[in-house]
């Protein structure tokens, strides 16, 4: 893919590339290492890709008036476009689900996903949490 078409792309875009990205290692790799390990290969991989992303970014927040510089760390964030929260769990639970769309309201950005590489299928361990963008 060129630089020109990446820069174009938007949060669906980017998110089919994710998307296919964590299938293509959790196949290669397969279920139940430490999401640690996961994130550092999909990030490996989205820059592979030509996307510009980083990892375990801190995000600032406001509460009160009064600014926190790290109110939470960013898994990964893509092109400064999307979240990804990645975890590697038996199962994800409502606590997990409830974080990304959070992230998504401080950071007002549009698409995360949150993607667990501990289900015995990736396409089963694939959430997506939506602010404000269309389907």
């Amino acid at each position: 893919m060129t630089l020109a078409k990446i820069a174009k792309m938007d949060e669906n875009g980017i998110g089919k590339e994710i998307v296919d990205a964590a299938i293509g290692i959790h196949r290669e790799l397969g279920p139940g290492l430490l999401a640690t390990v996961c994130e550092v290969v999909l990030l490996d991989e989205i820059w592979k890709r030509g996307f510009r992303a980083e990892r375990q970014m801190p995000i600032a927040i406001v509460c009160r008036g009064v600014h926190f510089y790290e109110g939470f760390r960013a898994d990964i964030i893509v092109d400064s476009k999307v979240i990804i929260e990645v975890k590697s769990v038996e199962r994800i639970t409502n606590a997990h689900k409830k974080q990304l769309p959070t992230c998504l309201k401080l950071t007002g950005m549009k698409l995360g996903y949150l993607l667990n590489f501990g289900e015995d299928m990736m396409k089963r361990g694939i959430t997506h949490t939506l602010n404000g963008l269309p389907e």
